[in-house]
């Protein structure tokens, strides 16, 4: 299997040996053909440092000036009913696309498809490091401080083929298969840390700054990976029933299991100070890390539909699906003293089951009733083993089976005057089963069995009549859930009956278990104010409550968005169109040492659009957008911030803002040279601002313990133009 999806990935010649065939077999018909080719060079403007945002996908970061070729063939026989189609486009291009259609209409098709897409990341990074993109990275400190290594483009690439078939057995039956596989490789942001001391390694200690024990390494993860789907489905059509039967299975593969980096005998203090890396601290940063495993999962599923009278229909879904994980430890570099005993892999394995039904009804004309129940059941199959140790104690892997059990009443009722009113009811039910006795619980104070979620909802609705439509509605929930589970400190959990009495007043909950209370309302208008003039407004507010036995929380958060959209047809050659938004949300959340966090994200888009022909042969565009996005983090203490705490914030003024603007216009013109050819340019002209403090903060960079910096620049400008020459024959 492994060797046949590698092949699928790479053997791009198949596309081309597909289109050859087709062509062949369609020229030997009476049909009518056209094709067109567009041909034409691009270039931008700026240093690969300005490209660094504008270039992330679409191939021009690391190039000043390329060429431009597409082209588009169909062919149609009336005759038979067939169709064949192929399309390039950027062809000279890392964003290259290739799509291949063969059908007769009613009876079969066939498709084909490859692209190519290369991420590369916005940041530069300068390092050391010796391999850096391998499996075996070899850690060197700059001694020369930072700046002074080598540059290193952090990129992936990908390369992908699609096969799609599909074949109708007369007016009610239809199978549909499709395969696609796709290769990636390259490089992402990666990296490893260690704070000593470690309780598996109590002699990680640094003493008085003569030895580092502590580390933050930049090591990007190597990929070379192949993931593979396979789809096919089988259909009926009648006049009352309705049936579709249908396999999903997706297989990932990845060439590197372990990351093993080499770590020298040089690293930074805290301070930025070289020092020699303690014994015990070098010995963890060498040790293996794992990469993504290989592992694949089958779903099968049965849905179908029955209408019982023409006003009453019922539905249901039946599905199953198996995800495995069984890659060999010792075969991925994983030493064998390290594993549990008798145990050569995870052997890890879910099992999924889905039951879903639902009917819905008209018992009177302007009645509707509507309603559904959704039962999930994940058991998890992997077997328990001893795979973690803190201190002296050792615990087994979690088992994370859980059934989930969903309703949903409704009904809808005709109002005069093109109204109408819907009732609803949701109910959710999560069973997370008991807690694993032979594990432990890490980093929050309490977990839950279980949680339940009731929401009411509202709703009134105008159908379209001349000129206007909408819909007002309103969400409430509220969710709840049984007793806390208390960490034991070592294996297994308790379950609590008072929790003002059973944990500390610093207890942390995790939100999605905490008691929650939702409300929301939304509106959606719709006004065709004339005939070539039309407006779309959407006004949405929502508020969640969150409550918890602590007083280190999150507390609630808060989301908006308003929206404006709007079209003008001035004449049957120009049109105009235009959008304004902004969305926005927030959290307050009490943290340790007495800081209240007051998160606020807010961003602010709008944009202009024209297109138009001035001219017999010329047509023009383009459209001017904005958008603002802004992240404020207001920082203030509780009467219980100790006094470092109150200092510490005074001096700093807490966490900076983090901002991204980018401004960008857009033109392009078409000028028919011929009925057969025409001459088109392209203009985009890019302006961006991104503050971002996470790996650097006025002008000095974020440094990793071996001087290892990542950098952005923060303000860039760029200027695409292209011409392109298209020719077109029949």
């Amino acid at each position: 299997m492994t060797t046949l999806i590698r092949h699928l990935g790479l053997r791009r010649t198949a596309v081309a040996v597909a289109v050859l065939a087709a062509f062949g077999a369609a020229r030997a018909q009476s049909s009518d053909a056209e094709t067109s080719v567009a041909v034409g060079v691009g270039a931008v403007t700026g240093e690969t440092a300005d490209r660094g945002l504008f270039g992330q996908y679409n191939g021009w970061r690391d190039h000043d000036v390329r060429g431009l070729l597409g082209v588009d063939y169909t062919r149609r026989n009336a005759a038979t009913g067939t169709l064949t189609e192929f399309v390039g486009t950027d062809l000279l291009l890392d964003t290259r696309e290739l799509s291949f259609l063969w059908k007769r209409q009613g009876n079969w098709k066939f498709s084909a498809s490859y692209s190519e897409l290369i991420r590369r990341d916005p940041y530069t990074v300068n390092t050391g490091l010796v391999g850096a993109g391998t499996t075996a990275p070899q850690v060197s400190y700059l001694t020369g401080g930072t700046g002074t290594g080598g540059i290193f483009d952090l990129e992936t690439k990908r390369k992908g083929l699609g096969l799609g078939f599909s074949k109708w057995f007369g007016p009610n039956v239809a199978l549909e298969v499709e395969l696609k596989s796709e290769n990636k490789d390259g490089s992402r942001l990666f990296g490893i840390g260690m704070n000593c001391p470690s309780a598996v390694a109590p002699g990680c200690l640094g003493s008085a700054g003569a030895a580092a024990d502590w580390a933050v390494l930049m090591l990007p993860e190597p990929i070379d990976a192949n993931h593979s789907q396979a789809e096919a489905r089988l259909s009926y059509a009648g006049a009352k029933l309705r049936l579709s039967g249908g396999y999903y299975g997706s297989f990932y593969r990845n060439a590197n299991s372990t990351l093993n980096p080499n770590v020298g005998n040089t690293l930074n203090s805290p301070l930025g100070a070289p020092l020699p890396v303690n014994a015990q601290l070098q010995s963890i940063l060498n040790l293996p890390v794992a990469l993504p495993p290989d592992n694949e999962a089958h779903h099968f599923d049965v849905t179908g539909s029955y209408a019982f009278t023409p006003t009453t229909r019922a539905s249901f879904k039946l599905a199953y699906s198996e995800a495995k994980q069984n890659q060999d430890f010792v075969g991925s570099g994983f030493a064998a003293p390290t594993l549990p005993a008798g145990v050569t892999n995870l052997a890890g394995k879910v099992e999924t089951t889905l039951a879903q039904a639902g009917i819905s009804a008209r018992p009177v004309p302007k009645l509707s009733l509507a309603t559904e129940a959704r039962y999930e059941d994940r058991n998890d199959k992997t077997p328990l083993a001893l795979y973690n140790v803190e201190g002296t104690t050792a615990y087994t892997n979690r088992n994370y089976s859980s059934t989930k059990l969903r309703g949903k009443l409704q009904a809808t009722y005709q109002f005069p005057y093109a109204l109408a009113g819907t009732v609803g009811v949701d109910y959710e039910n999560i069973d997370r089963g008991a807690f694993t006795p032979t594990s432990a619980l890490a980093g929050v104070s309490a977990l839950r069995y279980e949680t339940e979620e009731i929401a009411y909802r509202v709703e009134l609705r105008r159908r379209m009549t001349e000129t206007v439509s909408g819909a007002l509605s309103f969400v409430r929930s509220d969710r709840d859930g049984s007793n806390w589970l208390r960490d034991n400190s070592g294996l297994g959990v308790t379950e609590v009956t008072d929790p003002a009495s059973a944990f500390a007043s610093t207890a942390i909950f995790m939100p999605t278990l905490a008691d929650r209370k939702r409300d929301k309302v939304r509106l959606l208008a719709n006004w065709q104010a004339t005939d070539s003039v039309s407006l779309q407004l959407t006004a949405e507010n929502g508020k969640d409550r969150f409550t918890a036995p602590t007083v280190y929380a999150l507390r609630d958060t808060k989301m908006s968005l308003y929206s404006l959209d709007g079209s003008y047809a001035a004449s049957d050659a120009w049109s105009f169109n235009a959008y304004l938004s902004q969305g926005r949300q927030k959290l307050n959340q009490a943290r340790p040492a007495g800081y209240v966090l007051a998160f606020d994200n807010k961003t602010t888009a709008f944009g202009l659009g024209v297109a138009g022909k001035p001219g017999e042969k010329l047509e023009v565009g383009g459209g001017l957008s904005f958008i603002n996005d802004k992240n404020v983090y207001d920082q203030s203490l509780d009467p219980g911030a100790s006094l470092n705490t109150a200092l510490l914030l005074a001096a700093t003024g807490g966490l900076p803002e983090i901002v991204f603007r980018r401004t960008e216009l857009r033109l392009f013109g078409r000028y028919a040279l011929s009925k057969a050819s025409a001459l088109r340019l392209d203009g985009i002209h890019q302006r961006t601002k991104f503050d971002d403090w996470s790996y650097g903060y006025n002008g000095v960079p974020f440094t990793y313990s071996d001087n290892t910096t990542l950098t952005l620049q923060p303000q860039q400008n760029v200027t695409f133009v292209g011409v392109t020459y298209i020719y077109s024959w029949r």
